[in-house]
């Protein structure tokens, strides 16, 4: 609408273009697009690639979106295609991914004016689930100094082993510790072997600091800023909290007995391993599936069983506010105290003696369904364009849209257009959950009356 009476200070076009992305969750996702854009241009120059080796922009595209959306599904072994430069731009790009985009503004914005203003706090509260716009500054500087702090203690503890098991110099372990603590805290999933760390399954030194560090960043930045204030006191932590430990607990070591079970005996995977390492490998995997991404054993040759429940534990993922993805282990658990109560009869869902909200409940069933459909729809466009099977397929594209990196081997061999559909499914994975939460958060209207009821037939 053009106003009479008064100049316009831009054109049509541009006010029209300012207005679509005048909401936090819309900036978030053109944050995303534009560092994304910016990576795959990096991993496009020559610099970037090994000698003797190329790079189509599809594949600059996918390895660009897959650092930066921390997933750590790769067309091309990191270490032999990319030189050190690319190296370091993937381990750039993943740092930046896991942090967020808007804190890193946010972090410039005060270095630079000592200020942080309203709409920097909006869109900072947006991707980082802050409660509210006054608590942005807080959460950036705890964000920053847990991220710092874990990647550090991780680096350290591989570094030492590195030096001490394998014989690397200082520097080259010094580098390959703080690139896997940055991928493991993260959640990326980027490897600087071709086996991933298959060759480390019987190192625990190696195994378990990874495996700690994915967990510890799959928490989530809320749970730790209740841990900081009240972690003696747990009656006092926030319902948050306790459902996101709780549920983490619940779904890493059952997930780790179950995998465990069904590969103990499996000549390709488990079974050539002692008895407690068998163990190990159980509960790395099971917090791989998380949204960490690394595997020590080869994941192509585990049953279809195995890859099923892999498939669920990817799907739900992480917690909220966290480096990893999936819908959530939040909004698992709320779907499931939904169904607590529908089936008691009781008229209110409650949890830890707290009544949850109406529209947080539609909340959590409209990012699950969506994810369902994104997840279908997926599988059913990656069957039609590769020739590999259903549950190949499927593990792929939750992999994508979980956000995890795993994979039974396909990806390199789905093609380009294959490669821009996990490229997608990346991308909607990453953002899809924040954003539409986000603007669900926010799309809260009054009505001034109410429709009459019905009760069609359910089940």
């Amino acid at each position: 609408m053009i106003e009479t009476g008064r100049k316009q200070a831009y054109p049509l076009p541009v006010g029209y273009a300012a207005r679509q992305i005048n909401t936090p969750s819309r900036v978030v996702v053109l944050a995303f697009i534009l560092v994304i854009a910016a990576g795959t241009a990096l991993l496009s120059m020559p610099v970037s690639v090994a000698e003797g080796q190329r790079v189509s922009w599809v594949s600059a595209l996918f390895t660009a979106t897959s650092a930066v959306c921390v997933t750590g599904l790769a067309v091309h072994d990191t270490a032999a295609h990319w030189t050190v430069f690319g190296e370091v731009v993937i381990l750039t790009l993943i740092q930046i991914g896991g942090i967020g985009i808007m804190s890193l503004a946010s972090i410039l914005a005060v270095i630079v004016s000592g200020k942080l203003g309203l709409r920097a706090r909006l869109n900072t509260q947006a991707e980082t689930k802050t409660l509210g716009p006054g608590d942005v500054r807080q959460v950036i500087v705890g964000v920053v100094k847990i991220t710092f702090l874990a990647e550090a203690v991780t680096a350290a503890v591989l570094t030492a082993r590195f030096m001490t098991g394998y014989g690397e110099p200082f520097g080259r372990a010094l580098y390959y510790g703080v690139f896997h603590s940055v991928s493991a805290f993260t959640n990326a999933g980027f490897a600087l072997w071709p086996d991933s760390i298959m060759r480390f399954v019987g190192d625990v030194w190696i195994c378990l600091p990874l495996a700690l560090a994915v967990v510890a960043g799959g928490l989530g930045f809320p749970v730790y800023a209740v841990l900081r204030k009240d972690w003696r006191r747990p009656s006092r932590w926030s319902l948050h909290a306790k459902i996101t430990l709780g549920a983490t607990a619940v779904l890493l070591f059952g997930g780790a007995l179950a995998v465990t079970i069904l590969e103990w005996n499996n000549p390709a995977t488990f079974g050539p391993l002692a008895p407690g390492l068998r163990i190990l490998a159980g509960f790395f995997h099971s917090a791989m599936t998380r949204s960490g991404g690394l595997n020590s054993v080869d994941t192509s040759q585990m049953h279809e069983n195995t890859w099923l429940v892999s498939d669920v534990l990817m799907f739900i993922g992480a917690g909220s506010a966290s480096t990893g993805g999936g819908i959530k282990v939040t909004t698992f658990a709320l779907l499931g105290f939904v169904i607590l109560a529908e089936v008691r009869g009781e008229p209110d869902v409650t949890a830890g003696r707290r009544r949850i909200a109406e529209h947080i409940q539609r909340q959590a069933l409209t990012i699950a369904l969506l994810s369902v459909a994104c997840v279908v729809v997926g599988t059913l466009v990656m069957m039609m364009l590769t020739p590999f099977t259903l549950d190949r397929v499927l593990f792929e594209v939750v992999s994508a849209f979980g956000t995890v990196g795993l994979s039974t081997g396909i990806t390199a061999d789905v093609g380009p257009a294959g490669h821009l559909v996990l490229t997608t499914l990346m991308f909607i994975g990453r953002l899809g959950p924040v954003t539409l939460g986000a603007a669900l958060a926010l799309n809260t209207q009054t009505r001034r009356f109410r429709y009459p009821e019905e009760r069609p037939l359910v089940g």
